[in-house]
């Protein structure tokens, strides 16, 4: 039996990581994050959304 090895996990962006914790500051209950309308889904939306704006605009993605 042959056990395959794990990657190491990368380190984060610190610029995530601090943005993280600022989205993540008024943090009080599980429903505050993954809620009907929590931060993971308020992020989704927002993601999934702005891809389809940059992509049906012909434009290449930038967060600038």
């Amino acid at each position: 039996m042959t056990v395959a090895k794990r990657n190491k996990r990368e380190k984060p962006d610190p610029e995530l990581v601090k943005l993280a914790d600022g989205l993540l500051a008024n943090y009080q209950k599980p429903e505050d994050l993954i809620g009907e309308n929590g931060l993971l889904k308020q992020l989704t939306k927002m993601l999934v959304e702005r891809a389809l704006e940059t992509e049906s605009s012909g434009c290449k993605w930038s967060l600038s």
